[in-house]
């Protein structure tokens, strides 16, 4: 069996975070439309995205273990995704101005034809520092904002608008590495470098 891990994900930042961390991997990216429901609490909306991004693959990687995930960031009980253009991108790094934002994060782990899937949930709290409008502009001229929750990226000059993290950094930057590790290895067996571990748990678990 082929074990090596597949990445269901077009995100750089989530292969990056997948390479510094050892494992081996392929990336696939999911061709499916995610869900855009405001009347979905955050919670269960980036799950659903998350789940339907690695069924997407699994299917057709049968016995192979695939990892997907959903961001979104939460202001004011309202989710922000990636901007769908500049003056939206702008709107959105400038109401994150100055305050504290939570970045939420479903990851879904599933191998296909087995019951051995995994679902957890992890949330970060973001505060920004005080900016201008004519600040906030600039760094939008060094990232490109389009593709990212919230119009900002933790890891391109986020030190820029970034004051303090309360939690997973690498959960801002799209993956959170320390919980998957702790999945990868307690529920798939899979280690970073490819190896596995001796025992490899079965069953259905969510965690939340």
């Amino acid at each position: 069996m082929d074990e090596t891990l597949i990445l269901a994900s077009g995100s750089p930042r989530r292969r990056d975070l997948m390479e510094e961390a050892g494992y081996r991997f392929e990336v696939v990216k999911p061709d499916v439309e995610e869900i855009e429901d405001a009347t979905i609490p955050i919670r269960e909306l980036t799950r659903l995205n998350a789940k339907l991004k690695a069924d997407a693959v699994a299917g057709s990687h049968p016995g192979r273990v695939v990892i997907a995930a959903d961001t979104l960031v939460l202001l004011d009980g309202i989710a922000l995704g990636k901007p769908a253009d500049a003056a939206e991108a702008f709107a959105m790094i400038r109401s994150l101005n100055g305050r504290t934002h939570q970045v939420y994060t479903a990851v879904c782990v599933a191998r296909a034809g087995t019951e051995a899937d995994a679902e957890f949930f992890v949330v970060t709290d973001v505060t920004f520092r005080r900016l201008s409008d004519a600040e906030l502009r600039r760094y939008h001229e060094l990232i490109d904002p389009m593709d990212k929750a919230g119009a900002y990226a933790a890891q391109d000059h986020g030190d820029i608008v970034i004051e303090r993290v309360t939690g997973s950094w690498t959960n801002v930057v799209g993956l959170p590495m320390e919980e998957l590790a702790k999945w990868l290895g307690e529920r798939f067996g899979v280690l970073p470098g490819g190896t596995r571990s001796q025992e490899t748990a079965g069953g259905n678990s969510t965690f939340a």
